[in-house]
């Protein structure tokens, strides 16, 4: 698989399973180069060939931002999504080879933070290992409140909790532990910020929770990445291209675009960075929106986020 501009050729160093459900990958440059650096909650696309099917997937690296010979992803495996997880889960060895995309970060720390007050669900755990390792480096206050099934299924939690005993708290589910969330709202210094990365339920619940108690919107700070929905097949009509594509039941628009050979920018391929908004011409039937960008009065049948929004209908132009 080759690289292009913004590509990282790279070859896989280590494949660690952690638990039933999490594996970590390693990568080091192949050409033996240093990798770029990055900060604290940003991510990488990895580009997998399954087949005749090129798998594009966002994971937050989770190394030391400082230390530029590997990058490392925890990747948790899920066996009714689309592939992406299964595929490197089940065929990606050591040894092998992959192209990454270069880091991108929709989820940095706010350096003029005070404090910075952390919130994970899962294996949205992973961020928050490498902005850990930042402020270790910058000397920055932080507090980290890990929510997770059970023990078994605690990815990092041991490490982290030895590592900062005082600044880590874990809750278990199978205990019936939950995160005080009013509490630690209520109860932190001027200055602090919350970054929130989980599952969609813990997400929405921790920024309703801070807009209730009074957090201005700029110190509440989140992360998820969709994936793409599987749907009925449909057609689209892109203006620009002068071409008609025909999405398939379980590929993204901006998979089919992609295949058809059609320029579609991305950051994150996610539903959360907008790059890929684009412009409906002409439409006659129902979109479904599941991206975290548009705001609702944009979702009138003038925009959709290719990367993980559909169309039911009889027709769908793109300025494309």
């Amino acid at each position: 698989m080759s690289a292009g501009p913004g590509k990282l050729p790279v070859i896989v160093t280590a494949k660690v399973k952690l638990n039933d459900l999490v594996t970590r990958f390693e990568f080091a440059h192949a050409d033996g180069k240093p990798l770029p650096p990055f900060s604290g909650g940003a991510h990488t696309v990895v580009e997998m060939r399954d087949g005749d099917v090129t798998r594009l997937n966002p994971y937050s690296l989770m190394s030391d931002p400082v230390d530029p010979t590997h990058y490392a992803i925890s990747v948790r495996r899920d066996a009714a999504g689309r592939g992406g997880s299964m595929f490197l889960h089940d065929k990606v060895q050591v040894g092998d080879r992959l192209v990454l995309g270069t880091p991108v970060n929709l989820f940095a720390l706010d350096l003029t933070a005070r404090k910075h007050l952390m919130i994970a669900g899962g294996i949205g755990i992973t961020p928050f290992v490498a902005q850990i390792k930042q402020l270790q480096t910058t000397g920055g206050a932080f507090e980290l409140h890990y929510s997770a099934r059970s023990q078994a299924l605690a990815s990092y939690a041991d490490d982290l909790r030895a590592a900062h005993p005082k600044r880590v708290k874990l809750y278990l589910d199978d205990q019936s532990q939950q995160i005080p969330l009013e509490r630690l709202l209520s109860g932190q210094p001027p200055g602090t910020h919350v970054y929130v990365c989980g599952p969609r339920g813990m997400i929405d619940w921790v920024l309703a929770t801070a807009e209730r108690l009074g957090w201005p919107p700029e110190a509440v700070h989140s992360e998820e990445f969709l994936a793409p929905q599987s749907g009925k097949p449909f057609d689209v009509e892109l203006a620009q291209s002068g071409k008609t594509i025909t999405v398939g039941e379980h590929e993204s628009l901006l998979e089919a675009m992609e295949r058809e050979g059609v320029d579609a920018p991305y950051l994150c391929r996610g539903g959360a960075c907008g790059q890929c908004e684009t412009g409906v011409i002409a439409h006659d039937g129902t979109f479904q929106h599941h991206d975290h960008w548009l705001e609702d009065d944009e979702r009138d049948g003038s925009k959709i986020m290719p990367c993980v929004s559909r169309f039911e209908g009889t027709r769908l132009v793109l300025d494309r």
